[in-house]
């Protein structure tokens, strides 16, 4: 399965008369319908809609829409409505002239103070009868629908390009694992000598000899020291959580999350060889590991 990235954009319309549009070759004759769907980061699925109130009542059939394909990201749908009728007044039909007549003559009949209706009054009423008529679902759900492949296929780019750059600092990361790992016990072995050799100067300046208690003393301090400073586990773990990132990329689909937890993991391992660093070397290494991690954090921060 491919990675998804939560960032993306896309957008659609259908067509007025006489100018077919790119989402939808074919015309429609009430009016013009656009459709854009903006989405960022989010830890859940946010779902926000703006709608104008002619295609409010679709609101629940878009949030299904949404929520078939998408499942984290901060989503914004807006969409737009402009008439075809000429300066966007609608012309009454003469069958719905005739029924405002008979319902005026009848009113009138027992309000006969009622005023008649005026020109505005009968185009806001055709407004009204042409939107009740209008059957906007197919055209909102297939532009909808349209716009909403065009933005999966832009986070799907967008999450090949974040792939590409896991797998490259999964790289580096390795490469630096492995420029630590011959080091650590040369470490341990220089410090336990060190050690020993303090220990030893310190019981010369005594003017006395070493007995052998304190020699065992000495060894087991310095051997208890080396412990400490051994980050060999720190370095298994973390070559561990490489290995896994690693076949959550290559596996794709819902992985953002586990891939958070586990760059948290990273950052742990690599702070830790850093504090237990002995050596200068090791200490550059773990900063570059950290260094690296933080940009994998960010990004993956985008990971659906």
């Amino acid at each position: 399965m491919p990675v998804y990235s939560m960032t993306g954009y896309a957008s659609g319309q259908n067509g007025p008369v006489g100018s077919p549009s790119e989402t939808d070759p074919r015309p429609s004759p009430a009016g013009r319908l656009g459709v854009e769907i903006r989405s960022v980061n989010s830890r859940f699925l946010d779902l926000t809609f703006k709608l104008p109130e002619e295609l409010r009542q679709h609101e629940p059939a878009l949030r299904e829409l949404l929520t078939g394909r998408l499942k984290r990201g901060k989503v914004e749908l807006r969409a737009s409505f402009e008439s075809n009728a000429q300066g966007g007044i609608p012309e009454p039909s003469t069958r719905l002239l005739q029924r405002l007549n008979g319902v005026q003559d009848g009113i009138r009949a027992w309000l006969p103070t009622a005023r008649e209706l005026s020109v505005a009054d009968v185009i806001r009423l055709a407004s009204g009868d042409s939107n009740a008529k209008g059957d906007w679902a197919s055209d909102l759900a297939e532009v909808a629908g349209k716009a909403l492949e065009a933005l999966v296929s832009a986070r799907q780019r967008e999450g090949a390009r974040l792939a590409k750059m896991l797998e490259d600092h999964l790289g580096q990361l390795r490469t630096l694992a492995d420029q630590a790992v011959p080091l650590v016990p040369k470490l341990v072995e220089q410090q336990r000598a060190r050690f020993l050799e303090r220990w030893q100067d310190a019981m010369g300046l005594t003017g006395g000899t070493l007995p052998e208690a304190a020699q065992d003393r000495a060894l087991t301090e310095a051997t208890a020291f080396a412990i400490r400073i051994d980050v060999a586990e720190e370095l298994t773990r973390l070559n561990s959580h490489l290995d896994e990132i690693g076949r959550l990329v290559k596996k794709g689909g819902e992985i953002g999350k586990r891939l958070d937890f586990l760059i948290q993991e990273l950052h742990r391992e690599a702070n830790t060889l850093g504090a237990k660093s002995a050596a200068l070397e090791l200490t550059r290494i773990g900063v570059d590991m950290k260094v690296l991690i933080e940009q994998m954090r960010e990004q993956v921060q985008n990971i659906e």
